[in-house]
Formats: C-alpha cells, structure tokens, sequence
C-alpha cells in the first residue's frame, strides 16, 4: 500500500474528519500503520488531531517521530529563501517513521496565519515528495456548487501541473439539497481517473465546542470539565443589554458572551438553562478577565445539576467577539459523539471497500529530485565507503568535501599538493578534518601501483619506467587506487576532461564480466521528476547492438536508483513513420532488447516529446504503454546526446547528476567541467552506492604476492 497524503485545498475544509475516516477505514487492516504530520502549530502536544489519532489508534511511535517542524521553524526557513531545506527537513523525518511503518497517512498543514505562503501548493509539493498519493479535500460548507466545483478543478489542475499522483478527492460539508448538482458537474469535469466523493453537510461537525473555543482562546475554565466542555455551539450572542430584552434573543445552543462583571445577564443564563421553558445555553465566555462577584461565585458553586460551561479571557468584549468568530470547528479528542458523528458521516458517504482497494492498487513510480537526492545521501550513509577525488585543490571540490564530510556521508582522499590544499582550505574558510590528503609524486604508494599498472599494460608496451611517471599523474594514481582496494570508487572531471578521466579505467579497471560496453547516463533532476539519460559522454557513433547494451545497462541503472524503467530509443521520427539508416538503426536495437530481456518496458523508435508527453503520446503512439511516461531516454549518438542534456540543463535549471559510468568492475565517475558543487555532492553519493552494489571494499593494499594474480590477469584479457 502506498501511504496517503491528506489535503484541504483551502481553510475550512473538514479535513479532520477525513483524517479520521482514513485511519479508521486502515486500522482494520493487517499492517502497521503510522501517522505524520508535516507542520504543527507549536508542538504536537498541543495539536488536537494528532492527540486524537495517536489516542484512538494506540500508535506506538513517540510523538516527537509525528511531525515535521512548527510553524516557526517553516516560517523562519521560507523567510530565509530556504524552501527545499524546509522540503528536506520534513522528508528526512517522514523517512524515519516510515521505516517502521508499512503505510503513513499524512494530514497536511493547516492553512492559517502563521505562515501564510504555505498554502494548498506546498501540500502538493510535500505529497510528491513524500512519495505518497494525495487525497484532496475541498470545502463545501456554505458554498453553492459552482464555487465547489471551480475549487476541485483547479486543485486538481495545480496537484497535475506537479506530476502528482490523486488517489481520490472529497467536496465534504456541501448542502444536502446541492448534492446532485454538484455530481453531475463533476461529471461534466471529466478528471479522468480521479474519483470524487461527496460527504453532505452535518451541522454537528460544523459547530466548535466549548472545549474547542477555549482550546482556541487560551481561556480559563471557571465552572465546566468533561462532558460540559462537549457542548456544541451554534452561534453566540453578546450579553449587553437588560435581561428581558436579552432573553428574548437567546437561541438554542448559543454561546453567551458578556463582561465577567454582568452579574444580571450571569444569573439570567443559569436560570435559562434551568428552565425547560426557555432554549439551551451552550455557555457563558466573560471578558475582561472580570470574575463574578463573590457572592454570585458561591450560587454557582451550588448549583449541582447544571451542564453550562463558564469561561474567562483576559480580552475585551469587541476583541473577543472577533476571536470568537474566526474558530473553526474540530474534533477534540475528548469528544465522542463528535467522532461518531464524523465517522457515521465518512462511512455513510464512501465506498470504504473500493476506497481500500484503490489504496491497495495505488503504487507510484514516480520520484521527484529532492527524494532522489535524499535517498542518495542516506543509501551512501548507510554502508560508508572511501572515495578518491584526484582534483583536490579545486573550489568546487573541497566545498562538496566539506558537505559529505559534515553529514558522513563517505570517508574522502584528495589527490594533490598537502600544504597548497590546506591553505586553499583556509583561505575559503573550510573545515576538512578528517580528510585524507596525498600527493602522489611522494606517496610511498606510488611505487606499488606502478608496478601494478606495469604488469597490467607491459603488452601493451609500457615500460616500468613509463609506468612510474605515469603514476604522478592523479588520475592514474587515483585509479590505480581504487584498482589496489585502497578506495572504493573515484571521482573526477571537474578539471579534467572526461578522456584523462576514464582512461586509465578503461586500462586497469575493465569491464565487468558478461558487459560488452561501458556506457554513461546522466541523472536529470527535472522539476517534475527525475530521467535517465543515455549515452551523454562516451561512445560518439553506437551500433544497432551498442545501442541495445546501452539501454539495457542504463535500464538497470536507472532500478538500482529508484527510478522505474520504461525505455525510449529516441530518433527523429516516432513508429514506423520513418525511414533509412539512422532510424533503422535505432529499430533494431529495439528488436534486440526486447528479444533478450522480456523484462524491460520499451518503446522506439521515438521522438522525444512523445516519449515524455502523454498528450503527445496520445497522438502519435497511442497503443504504446512506454509513450508518454518514459523515464529512460537513449540518444541515438553521443552528438545527439550530450547537446540535448546541456540544453536542458542550462535552460530548465534541473540538477544534472553524471555522467554515471556503467559497466566497470569497479566506480569510476566523470563530472561535466561546469559541474556545481550540488552535482559533486551528488555524484560522489552515487559512486559510493555503485560500490556498494558491486561489493567491492578498500583493503589496506595489494601486495607484490598478488601481483601473479594480475599477470593471469593480464593474460586472460584482452585491451
């Protein structure tokens, strides 16, 4: 089951009530079931819905592991223009719940005044990147069905311009008697695949307690616990003028508000509510923080039988009528006719059966940069691995040092000069503790990898002297390196092009068993989500055959990372519209992959926007399942794809991670010369991940005993 992200798409919405039909409708289920939300006023202790939800449902986690943030703290990150830190902060807590729990429902932030620009959009942008599917809530109380629908649609059209996955949406609160209108209005909508459900109106849902406004006024209880507090409020009056014309304006459930020292309108209340003649007082609110006269204290005090609720705010009479009127009604956790209410309400309106179902079914592959960015940094946490950076007296370098260093994400060696790192260091004002720094033209090491590389290449006709000077050079001595066990991947090309990069790979480190070709992709962090490019830096002119091992590894690596694959071979025409080499080239390294590997969704030949737009899919393949939702996009050349990444890089501002080197024994990556410090960061995570997955571990060295295994080697492999 997919977890559930529940959002009011405006204030008011009665999104507790669907809080709660939810966590009813799955507590039933075998699972383990957890519940989170992203921002609570000021801590969750105060927050009724969680209170509510842990107490009902006996949840086990803590309740510090049930939110994100306050309000504060989102506001003080937005104020700063720290958006995607706050995105961040929140995911890196859902996370931790998550693990143990098999399904989360989430229940959005509220919309109110303590961070205004944290509205439905911030929601949305939450529930992509929670990874959960979002259940919409528009209001319908005291809105006619034109404004409801209007509401759903452009919700609905906000939530799709994000790439975001609906599970179903509620108009909840809508008038009994606009019911029907507003079903056939949503039919005349046509979202497709998107089921609406329609709760009517409860008046009882709609009301605040006299719990709930002196939860929401910071109010002193002067008469009234328990049951008293659960009273509804249906309206309030203010008590100002005499008590025969006051009585006359007293409705039933109302709430009276009046200064603390109108003992006449004090009394009149009580006698009210005493008499079956006259209608019900929900309560009385004094202002002014003016208590009853003592002797009208010790009345009240004996009155034994009466249900009415007497608070106190220190506010006055005008301020306190404002206050009053902006409570929104909710659910106390204390309140159980209220809870039944709701739940009678949910459950009479919804298919709970089919509701369930669709849960069940709900399963997304979609991953949006910032959780593919937090899974690398926690998936490279988890089992930490060295990685050589040869460019170590590069800005770039040591700032995305000093990142993977603070958060421990790998144990790092930097190539170059000791001291002029350690004073470029200090000049940006670094902190690199920790961090190993060798230089390679005086490393008691050189002298052993030299020998490695010379037996490696001598039929190739390197000579040990030749190897010993190429050992000064870091991007040999970095490999060689990871070749000895020293290491567990490397990293490079900040300075140096991608040829210096993987060569000396390509001549140490190899292929792995059963690769004819080591390829490249190129992570692209797009707004919406995240493609895998193919290839972007290796092979210029790739074969029919090329082109099928391309795809099939940057298929794989596409899965180890998260992403689901359905491949695109991309050409300049879609289907069989075209004709001649270049496209028929790219027709049969379909043949070929689909001819191998059953297991691989694919689709070519085929034009880009048809790859990745279902609207265009819809025109031009519309029978294809890969049509419009690919995620894997193989270019037909490397001119092709190098040009096309870099433009939608530069133009788009998506994060480009790579390029990714596929088909090595062990991780040697390229970055692009204009990389950021984000993409170092990002890279390196990936190259520890692929050394993890390979299973191969930094030994302490490679001793010259070991030096017969190379020869054999050497001799059992060609290049």
């Amino acid at each position: 089951m997919q977890s559930v992200y529940i959002a009011g798409a405006s204030f008011g919405s009665g999104k507790s009530a669907v809080v709660l039909g939810f966590m009813e409708m799955l507590s039933t289920v075998n699972l383990r079931l957890g519940f989170f939300r992203p921002m609570v006023a000021a801590g969750v202790e105060q927050d009724n819905l969680t209170n509510l939800v842990r107490g009902r449902y006996n949840l086990p986690s803590p309740p510090e592991m049930l939110y994100g943030c306050t309000a504060q703290t989102a506001g003080q990150l937005v104020a700063a223009g720290r958006y995607d830190d706050l995105l961040e902060l929140i995911l890196n807590k859902f996370t931790l719940l998550k693990e143990s729990c098999d399904l989360v429902v989430c229940a959005g932030t509220d919309f109110n005044e303590q961070v205004p620009s944290l509205g439905f959009d911030f929601n949305a942008d939450l529930a992509n990147n929670l990874g959960c599917a979002l259940v919409l809530v528009v209001k319908g109380f005291r809105r006619n069905p034109d404004m409801c629908l209007r509401a759903l649609q452009q919700a609905h059209t906000s939530m799709r311009n994000r790439g975001g996955d609906f599970l179903v949406s509620f108009i909840n609160g809508i008038a009994p008697e606009h019911v029907a209108e507003v079903q056939a209005g949503i039919r005349a909508l046509m979202l497709a695949n998107e089921h609406v459900y329609i709760i009517p109106e409860d008046p009882a849902l709609g009301m605040p307690t006299m719990g709930e406004v002196a939860q929401a006024l910071g109010a002193e209880c002067l008469r009234g616990e328990g049951e008293s507090l659960n009273q509804a409020v249906a309206t309030f009056k203010v008590g100002a003028m005499e008590v025969a014309g006051f009585l006359d304006n007293v409705e039933d459930g109302c709430l009276i508000i009046t200064p603390g020292d109108r003992s006449d309108i004090i009394l009149a209340c009580l006698a009210a509510d005493a008499s079956i003649s006259c209608p019900r007082v929900a309560g009385l609110l004094l202002t002014g923080g003016l208590r009853p006269a003592p002797s009208l204290q010790r009345v009240i005090s004996g009155l034994e039988r009466t249900k009415l609720s007497i608070l106190s705010v220190p506010t006055d009479t005008f301020d306190t009528v404002l206050d009053v009127n902006r409570i929104q009604a909710t659910i106390m956790p204390s309140d159980e006719r209220k809870i039944a209410t709701a739940l009678g309400a949910f459950e009479s309106n919804v298919d709970v059966d089919d509701l369930r179902a669709r849960i069940s079914g709900s399963q997304s592959g979609r991953i949006t940069p910032l959780m593919f960015e937090y899974q690398l940094i926690r998936r490279a946490k988890a089992d930490r691995r060295r990685i050589v950076l040869p460019e170590g007296g590069d800005e770039r370098i040591l700032r995305a040092a000093e990142i993977l260093t603070l958060r421990s994400v790998v144990d790092l060696t930097l190539l170059g000069n000791p001291e002029r790192i350690r004073r470029r260091v200090t000049d940006l004002g670094l902190k690199l503790e920790g961090i190993e720094i060798i230089d390679p033209s005086v490393s008691p090491d050189r002298e052993r990898y030299a020998r490695i590389y010379y037996e490696l290449r001598k039929n190739k006709g390197i000579s040990e002297e030749m190897a010993n000077d190429a050992l000064v050079d870091v991007s040999y001595f970095g490999t060689l390196m990871v070749y000895a066990g020293d290491a567990d991947g490397m990293v490079s090309g900040a300075t140096h092009t991608t040829q210096h990069t993987i060569r000396p790979a390509f001549e140490t480190i190899r292929t792995k068993p059963g690769t004819k070709l080591v390829s490249s992709v190129i992570f692209m962090c797009l707004p919406n989500g995240v493609l895998v490019y193919g290839d972007c830096a290796i092979n210029p002119n790739p074969n029919a055959e090329q082109l099928a091992n391309i795809a099939i590894s940057s298929a794989e690596t596409a899965a180890a990372f998260g992403v689901e694959p359905r491949v695109a071979m991309l050409s300049y025409s879609s289907g069989t519209s075209g004709k001649g080499e270049d496209v028929d080239r790219v027709r049969e390294a379909v043949r070929i992959v689909r001819e191998s590997r059953l297991d691989i969704a694919i689709e070519g030949p085929i034009q880009y926007d048809a790859a990745v737009d279902p609207g265009v899919a819809a025109s031009k393949m519309p029978e294809s399942k890969v049509a419009g939702h690919a995620t894997v996009l193989i270019f037909p050349d490397l001119n092709t794809g190098n040009n096309t990444y870099k433009a939608v890089q530069r133009s788009s501002g998506a994060v480009a991670i790579g390029p990714i080197l596929q088909g090595l024994k062990k991780p040697v990556n390229d970055l692009s010369r204009g990389c950021t410090v984000t993409d170092i960061v990002n890279t390196v995570a990936i190259t520890a991940i692929q050394a993890q997955t390979d299973g191969s571990r930094s030994a302490a060295c490679v001793t010259t005993d070991a030096l017969v295994q190379v020869k054999a080697q050497v001799q059992r492999e060609p290049g």
